[in-house]
């Protein structure tokens, strides 16, 4: 009886990333180890790690002290185990028609492995040719250009005037924003850090490369003005030097409007005295021990009002002035805030938008 062989001809698709329409993907699929997708990864995509950090060293190990054939063996097995444990959990309910896009750290055996596996059920999966190291190199090729086609306008102004707040109101107007406070999980000061931590610094740049890519460079950009490094986060270099160019639309408001503002935005401090005295002790290489002592005196008290004054008055105001005298930008408009409320800064929006369509219509 004659037999009848098989023969598997699986071909996956090998795409670069410049060349990909991300969006006709259904999913895309990091398949590194944990920690090579925490450093960085493409944005929106997920973790289905094929190996381990772990089972990652061993496959390692193995080749450089044994040999390849047996690396590959160890390799080839757990890569087999792990996809398995994905194809009956994460993946399991995927229909026929599901597209995903895969990619580990240069386009090699873990991607072709877990993609010739989806081929051979029926999926129709595509690799980044060059993987992760691909799309890096797009990401830094952009993020280190020295000229750039941005039209970008900040706002400006010392702290406490609700400059975030109306951000977040333009972006909900439909204008185009960037808030990288947002994108680095941090609200820029000594008092900045929140709950979630900050991303690694190339996922930080992911986020920016991402929020870049979506913009219509014919219309303009806002985002808040910043200091170069955003909690231990660095602004990478095309955006920090268009940013210096930036034409700015000032926010001014009181002083003790202010300081009830920043109050009621920074509730995690000062509902933790003990978080905010260790915030505060971070000013002591600047402002003396003693000084940081009445302002401990004053959180204790619960004078919060009083502290963000002082805090205002003696540190922030005096390096928000020194900053704007070292800079050379172009003042489009101002917006005076007596009183910082909701209705008020909607209607600082407003007004921003009317200055910028005088701007350009002059």
């Amino acid at each position: 009886m004659e037999q009848v062989t098989r023969k598997f001809d699986v071909q996956v698709p090998k795409i670069k990333y410049e060349d990909l329409n991300i969006d006709s993907f259904d999913t895309i699929i990091d398949v590194r180890s944990p920690s090579e997708f925490k450093e960085d990864h493409i944005t929106h995509s997920i973790n289905l790690p094929v190996l381990s950090d772990e089972e990652r060293a061993l496959v390692g190990k193995t080749y450089k002290l044994d040999s390849r054939f047996k690396a590959r063996k160890i390799g080839a097995s757990l890569i087999a185990r792990n996809t398995a444990g994905h194809l009956s959990s994460t993946l399991f309910s995927k229909d026929r028609e599901w597209k995903p896009l895969i990619y580990c750290w240069r386009g090699g055996q873990r991607s072709s492995s877990f993609a010739t596996i989806l081929a051979e059920i029926g999926w129709r999966p595509s690799i980044i040719q060059g993987g992760y190291k691909n799309y890096r190199m797009i990401v830094t090729r952009l993020l280190n250009q020295t000229k750039s086609d941005l039209d970008l306008i900040l706002l400006s102004g010392y702290t406490g005037t609700g400059k975030t707040e109306i951000l977040q109101l333009l972006r909900n107007a439909g204008l185009q924003t960037i808030n990288l406070e947002s994108l680095a999980n941090h609200r820029g000061s000594v008092f900045g850090a929140i709950k979630k931590p900050q991303p690694r610094q190339k996922l930080f740049e992911s986020y920016v490369y991402e929020s870049l890519m979506s913009l219509d460079n014919s219309q303009p950009v806002f985002l808040e003005a910043e200091s170069r490094k955003i909690g231990n986060l660095i602004v990478p270099s095309m955006l920090w030097a268009q940013m210096k160019l930036a034409k700015r639309i000032e926010v001014v408001a009181p002083l003790n409007e202010r300081a009830v503002y920043l109050t009621k935005a920074y509730k995690d401090l000062t509902t933790d005295n003990e978080k905010l005295d260790r915030r505060l002790d971070y000013l002591i290489s600047q402002q003396g021990h003693e000084k940081v002592k009445n302002w401990k005196i004053l959180s204790k008290n619960k004078q919060f009002v009083e502290l963000a004054a002082e805090l205002m008055k003696n540190h922030y105001d005096s390096r928000y002035i020194n900053s704007r005298e070292k800079s050379n930008y172009e003042l489009i408009g101002s917006i005076e805030l007596n009183q910082i409320t909701k209705t008020r800064l909607v209607n600082a929006a407003q007004k921003i938008k009317k200055i910028v369509k005088k701007h350009y219509s002059d």
